[in-house]
């Protein structure tokens, strides 16, 4: 028990520094981590967008704080959010060129975080650490 305490307080650690610095480097573009993740899940959709109630899940968020991340997306121009065609009541959210630039910036400086965060390790215990770490994941997910 001792052992999974100490693994679990590592990785709340690694993961409060990564945001601490992920925030910091967005906050220069008026961004959080939160919204960052939703340009990037539209961002890579097909056809730059999808559902809102795809976004919560994919987020893992409620659906209240989906939309006011999306509220707060559209204000900055980073998208825009209509009526599905098929079914007004279906909320769709688009990445807008605004947007699209955003992520490439942003995914250069998660780039550069995560080389940072591995910097202290060898080639082969990068690729034993990431197996670990995706292998830890799957068990969650």
């Amino acid at each position: 028990m001792q052992e999974c305490r100490v693994c679990s307080t590592l990785i709340k650690q690694i993961h409060d520094e990564m945001e601490k610095r992920a925030n910091n480097s967005l906050r220069s573009q008026d961004l959080t981590m939160a919204q960052v993740g939703v340009l990037m899940e539209l961002y890579r959709a097909s056809g730059k967008q999808l559902p809102l109630k795809e976004l919560e899940h994919r987020l893992h968020v409620a659906q209240s704080t989906a939309a006011g991340i999306v509220v707060r997306l559209e204000q900055k121009r980073f998208v825009e959010s209509f009526g599905s065609p098929g079914d007004r009541r279906i909320k769709m959210v688009k990445i807008t060129a605004d947007g699209e630039a955003c992520c490439l910036v942003a995914e250069q400086q998660m780039k550069n975080a995560e080389e940072e965060l591995l910097a202290g390790l060898t080639e082969t215990e990068r690729s034993i650490f990431l197996s670990l770490l995706q292998k830890v994941c799957d068990t969650l997910i």
